[in-house]
C-alpha cells in the first residue's frame, strides 16, 4: 500500500510492516497504525529510528532502543497492560523510547516512563506506564548518541 510519510515522502509499504495500537498513544489516541522506518535500506542499524502514523502523515516520532540509553532499562508494568498484545517472550517483544529533539540538540532526551512495547508476531503495541519510581519522562541523551554515531563514523 502507498503511504505518505513526513520525513521520506510516499512509500510503498507491505501489509505485513502495519504496527496497530488499539488505544493510540498519549496525546494521539485516535492513531491507531503505525510503522517503524529507518534511515536506510538496510532497517535496524540505526540508532534512531522512526514511528510514522499512518493515520496522520505529519506525525513521525523519533524512537530509540531503550538498551542504547540504559543497558539495564527494565519497566516495571502489571501484566494485564499487555494481554492484549498477546503472548509475549525475549523472541519477540520489542521495547522503543520516544525521543523529544528540541533545536538545542545537547537537550535531546528520551522518555524511559512511557515506552511503547510491541509484540513482532501479532504486530500489536501499547504505550504503557512504567512503575519504576526512577524512571523519568526526560531522560538526557545527547552524549549517548553522540559516541553510537562517533563509533559508527557518522
Amino acid at each position: 500500500m502507498l503511504v505518505k510519510t513526513r520525513h521520506f515522502g510516499e512509500i510503498d509499504l507491505a501489509e505485513d510492516k502495519v504496527l496497530t495500537f488499539e488505544d493510540g498513544l498519549i496525546g494521539f489516541e485516535d492513531c491507531k497504525r503505525y510503522t517503524i522506518l529507518y534511515n536506510n535500506e538496510e532497517g535496524g542499524n540505526n540508532t534512531i529510528s522512526w514511528l510514522q502514523s499512518l493515520d496522520m502523515q505529519e506525525l513521525a516520532l523519533p524512537v530509540i532502543s531503550p538498551l542504547s540509553v540504559l543497558a539495564d532499562y527494565n519497566p516495571i508494568v502489571e501484566d494485564e497492560v499487555l494481554k492484549p498484545l498477546g503472548d509475549l517472550n525475549e523472541d519477540n517483544v520489542i521495547i522503543l523510547l520516544t525521543l523529544s529533539v528540541p533545536a538545542d540538540l545537547t537537550k535531546m532526551s528520551a522518555n524511559l516512563k512511557a515506552p511503547l512495547v510491541i509484540n513482532a508476531d501479532t504486530k500489536k503495541g501499547c504505550q504503557i506506564i512504567a512503575e519504576n519510581p526512577d524512571y523519568v519522562v526526560k531522560y538526557n541523551i545527547y552524549d549517548l548518541v553522540k559516541k553510537s554515531k562517533e563509533a559508527k563514523g557518522e
